[in-house]
């Protein structure tokens, strides 16, 4: 395993909201709706089941943090993940999750009479 050093206190609160941006359902919607590649805002709330105003201000959220970044094409804004480590990051916490389901589901079948 990887040595890591350690954080400083400010490195440490960075990692901390970053987190806390992507620990919010509505934005990991939005994002798992833009691996595919850009989106505009109308194809994202039809993707993700929001309002408009509330995916908008995910969005925004989102682009502040410099997850995503968006470009305006006339009326419309599109949006697309913009840091390349996001689809990673997800994959990796997704695989953990499915190691942890299957492991806690062949456990459970394993208890049944």
């Amino acid at each position: 395993m990887a040595q890591h050093r350690p954080l400083s206190d400010a490195a440490i609160a960075l990692v901390s909201q970053r987190f806390g941006v992507l620990a919010e359902p509505m934005r990991l919607r939005l994002i798992q709706a833009l691996f595919a590649g850009e989106r505009n805002v109308t194809d994202l709330v039809g993707a993700v089941g929001g309002t408009q105003a509330n995916v908008s201000r995910h969005l925004h959220t989102l682009t502040a943090a410099h997850i995503l970044a968006r470009r305006k094409e006339g009326l419309q804004v599109f949006y697309r993940i913009s840091d390349p480590s996001i689809p990673p990051l997800c994959e990796l916490v997704c695989g953990s999750l499915e190691k942890t389901l299957a492991r806690q589901a062949g456990h459970l079948a394993a208890a049944r009479p």
